[in-house]
This record gives structure tokens, C-alpha cells and sequence, in this order.
């Protein structure tokens, strides 16, 4: 015991020196004047110095502990049976750069192998997995420079952009796997089972779009500017789906339109409450194509209903290309979905017929509009379609003025099988993609489109997959199955049997 403590009084020595210096500063009279700002300073820098000291000493207290082994069979079946002491190598923390000291063990012909390594489960580069935690948390965030600052604030290092991509491609290897394998949540009060999947641009570095946009990109007819018709073609859709559990609350149309306008209330609204949605679960991509998105979405919902027990529902904008990739996924699996066209989408259409037969901001348009609303809540699409069909016939209104009037009915008529709203509110359904449309905002718009980002291919997956992560709640589960992954994936492989001696 009393080895031990003179070891332990020994290997500490440099800490124990930090932490009494500190105290003595402290103490000190001179550091009376000073005010809690310049002492929280002062304190943050030298406690995080501290902290980086205390990993350091126990790093060395380790290595003058380890145990020295007769021999160590890599993979092929080479035995290491030279053992060298005093190989170091560095690692950036999120206290600072500490150096590692362990024994290595060596072989003719081969790569020395440190079995200390897989111990502590160093990562392949550098940089630790708390640094790498900490990258991901932060540029899930903000942009890749207030990471950087971000970073410096807290650990001291300075990462540059690339690191920092590199960093967060990493964090997020793991997150498909984990996915597939992770508990499921428990729905018991959410009899309904919703998709919905959408998509939103992202402005891409030339050699991360897809050839199409690129050819586009590059098919301008001036080199200054665009010309009439011409886009910019620099976005990569980013695909992005949904699932979640529905407790139903039916509703009636007069419920969602109110057949006059309502009268100001006191108190508490009387409105019907609208249905709940439980357990979201999001995904994004801008690698993956709308067809694999939607099988991905599929495969999470049959995860959390196996034997599609459950009433299955999809949420969508009107989309054909997305209505017919849910289609056939459904039908491939067996599985019998209702598909709904969000109302909102709906009613814009409508409200652009409306300026085709009132003035600009006459009020009577908003009534027009509520009356043909409710008849479309009712189950009547086609007929309303009809309806300003003939309205903007019977005023003798030319091609140019009729046309967000024949858009309008053309929607309603070719959208009208997936308008069943008497069922869906009858139902306690939703008739609304906000779920989807609120993840494309916070996924994809809010980090994504800061102003002047250009991204590569692999960095905006990384961020789409963390921010999905951390908008489902289990980034902290996650984390632990990374770091397990990690250990299988860089030491692991090392050793004969898949068996590390320590």
C-alpha cells in the first residue's frame, strides 16, 4: 500500500503542482482585487490546464503499470514476441494535447501492435472521441467556423474547416447501423402509424451535384449572368422522411373551415383538439435518391410494425414522383396505405383560382374560398374542380386570365383520389404534412442555407444524419454505441480470434 501511494505521489506530481499553484494564486492578497470576471477567466483557462494535467499523470501512471506480455497474435497468426517500452504517440483532447506512453509489440515484417491502445480505445487519428463528440454536437449547430470557435472556447485547440468536416463524416459512421438496431418505441396509445417525406435544395460544391444539375450548371449561354428561363442549377435535393405515431382526434370540415368567420372569444378556444403525433423519428439524405428515402422510411415503419397491424397512413405535398415510390414500396411489402395530399397544398391552389375571379385583396375572395374549401373537406374535389371550370367559362375569362383557375382544377382532378378528407377526418387523421414540412426547415434550411455555405457531398450528409440524430433525442445513445463500434472496428480486427490480450 505504501508502494502505491508513492507511485501515485510521483506520477501526479505535475497536477499536484498546477492545483497548489492555483491555490496559492488564490490565496494570494493580490487576488483580492480582482473582480468575478477576471477570476472566472483566469480560473477557466487554468482549471481546463488542470484537467489536462490530471489525464496526463494518469496516462503515464498507466503506462508505467502495464503489464508486459509473453506474446500477442495479430490477425494472420503472426506472433509479436519483441516488447519495446517509451512508444508515444499525441492525442488531442478536449482538455488539450496529452501523449500517450505504452509498449509495443513487434514482429518481423509487421505492424507493431499496442494492445495499451484498444485499452483506452484510442480512435485511428489524433483527435479523441470526446473532441470528435464534441465537433459533431457543435456543427450540428452552427456553421464550420463558430465550431471552430466553439472548440477553441472550450478545449483551447484550434481545428480548421476540414478537420472539423473530417470529424463530423466520422461521428456519423455508425448511424445507419444503429437505427436498424436500436429499441423500439413503445406506441401503445398510437393506433395510427404516419410517413411523410419531402425535399428540400442545398447549394453544393460543382463536384457534388448530380451530373443532370451539373450539365445544367455548366450549359449557360453567358458567363456573367443567367439568361431568360435559365437557373443557377447549383442545389442538391436532400431527401427527407418521417415516421411517428397518430392518436387519432376526429374532426368534422366545419371544424378545420368555419362557415362564417369566427366571432372574438374570451377564454379558452373551443376548437376540436387536432390529432397528436408521438415518437417522431427523422431521417435525411442528399446521397440517397427519393426511391431509397422512401424505402428507408418503410423499413423504420415496419421495424416499429412488423406484422402491419397497425392503420398505416402517408402524409404528402402532391408529389407524383413521391406519390408513386410510396405506392410501390407499399405494395412490394403488402401493405395496405392511405395516401393523403396536405390540405394546405390544397388550398393555396384554390386561393390562386380565387384572384382569377375577384380583385386583388377583395374580401369576398376569402369567402369563395372557405365555401369551396369545405366542399373539398366534404369529399367533393371533382365537382369543385368542375365548378371553376365553368365559372371562369361562363365570365369569358381569355387563356392568360384563366390559367391558375384551369391549374387549379387540373390539381383537384388528377389529385382527387388521394383527397379523401370526410375518411381521414372522420378518421382522427391529420390532413397536414407539418411534421415533414417543419423537419425540412430545421434539417435542412436552417443549417444548410447559412448564407455563402457551399457544401461538399460527404460533409452534408454527416450534418444531415447528426441534426436528424439530435432532433430524435438519441444522440447520447447513439454516442455509447459509437464509441462500441469504434473499438470493433480499429482494434478489434488487430488480434488473432478477434481477441485483444490485456
Amino acid at each position: 500500500m505504501r508502494r502505491s501511494l508513492d507511485t501515485l505521489d510521483t506520477t501526479f506530481r505535475a497536477s499536484r503542482e498546477h492545483f497548489e499553484a492555483l491555490v496559492e494564486f488564490l490565496g494570494a492578497d493580490a487576488c483580492g482585487g480582482l473582480t468575478h470576471a477576471q477570476l472566472e477567466e483566469h480560473l477557466a483557462s487554468a482549471g481546463r490546464e488542470l484537467t489536462r494535467l490530471l489525464l496526463q499523470d494518469h496516462l503515464d501512471l498507466r503506462a508505467t503499470r502495464e503489464q508486459r506480455l509473453d506474446e500477442v497474435a495479430e490477425a494472420d497468426g503472426t506472433i509479436h514476441t519483441r516488447v519495446e517500452s517509451g512508444h508515444t504517440r499525441g492525442v488531442a483532447t478536449i482538455f488539450g494535447p496529452v501523449q500517450v506512453t505504452r509498449l509495443a509489440y513487434r514482429a518481423p515484417w509487421s505492424t507493431n501492435l499496442y494492445p495499451a491502445d484498444a485499452g483506452l480505445n484510442l480512435p485511428a487519428e489524433k483527435y479523441s472521441l470526446g473532441l470528435r463528440r464534441l465537433a459533431a454536437l457543435e456543427a450540428g449547430r452552427g456553421s464550420f467556423e463558430q465550431t471552430a470557435a466553439a472548440i477553441w472556447r472550450a478545449t483551447g485547440l484550434q481545428l480548421g474547416r476540414r478537420q472539423i468536416s473530417e470529424l463530423t463524416v466520422r461521428a456519423a459512421a455508425d448511424l445507419e447501423q444503429f437505427y436498424a438496431t436500436r429499441d423500439l418505441p413503445a406506441e401503445a396509445d398510437a393506433p395510427v402509424l404516419g410517413l411523410s417525406v419531402d425535399a428540400k435544395g442545398i447549394v453544393m460544391r460543382p463536384e457534388a451535384l448530380r451530373a443532370g444539375t451539373a450539365k445544367a450548371a455548366t450549359s449557360q449561354k453567358l458567363t456573367t449572368r443567367l439568361s431568360k428561363g435559365e437557373k443557377r442549377n447549383r442545389k442538391r435535393m436532400a431527401e427527407v422522411g418521417s415516421v411517428f405515431g397518430v392518436v387519432p382526434a376526429p374532426r368534422t370540415p366545419a371544424d378545420i373551415i368555419a362557415a362564417a368567420p369566427a366571432a372574438p372569444r374570451e377564454g379558452p378556444s373551443t376548437r376540436p383538439a387536432a390529432p397528436a403525433t408521438v415518437d417522431k423519428w427523422l431521417t435525411a439524405s442528399v446521397t440517397a435518391d427519393a426511391r431509397q428515402l422512401i424505402a428507408a422510411v418503410f423499413d423504420e415503419a415496419e421495424r416499429r410494425d412488423p406484422t402491419h397491424t397497425r392503420t398505416w397512413i402517408a402524409l404528402v405535398d402532391g408529389n407524383n414522383h413521391q406519390i408513386d415510390q410510396i405506392t410501390a414500396q407499399a405494395s412490394a411489402r403488402g401493405i395496405g396505405l392511405t395516401i393523403i395530399v396536405d390540405f394546405i397544398h390544397v388550398l393555396e391552389y384554390v386561393w390562386k383560382a380565387a384572384w382569377c375571379f375577384h380583385p386583388e385583396g377583395d374580401p369576398a375572395a376569402e369567402q369563395w374560398v372557405a365555401d369551396k374549401a369545405r366542399e373539398i373537406l366534404s369529399g367533393n374535389a371533382g365537382l369543385v374542380a368542375a365548378a371553376i371550370r365553368r365559372t371562369a367559362t361562363r365570365r369569358g375569362l381569355s387563356a392568360g386570365q384563366r390559367v391558375n383557375a384551369d391549374t387549379a382544377a387540373d390539381y383537384l382532378h388528377n389529385k382527387k383520389r388521394y383527397l379523401d378528407y370526410p375518411t381521414a377526418l372522420s378518421a382522427g387523421w391529420p390532413i397536414a404534412t407539418g411534421v415533414i414540412e417543419g423537419a425540412c426547415r430545421h434539417l435542412v434550411k436552417d443549417r444548410m442555407d447559412i448564407t455563402g455555405a457551399r457544401w461538399g457531398l460527404d460533409g452534408a450528409e454527416a450534418i444531415l444524419k447528426l441534426r436528424s440524430l439530435a432532433s430524435n433525442g438519441d444522440f447520447d445513445t447513439y454516442w455509447a454505441y459509437h464509441q462500441h463500434q469504434e473499438r470493433l472496428r480499429v482494434h478489434i480486427p488487430l488480434y488473432w480470434n478477434e481477441t485483444i490480450p490485456m
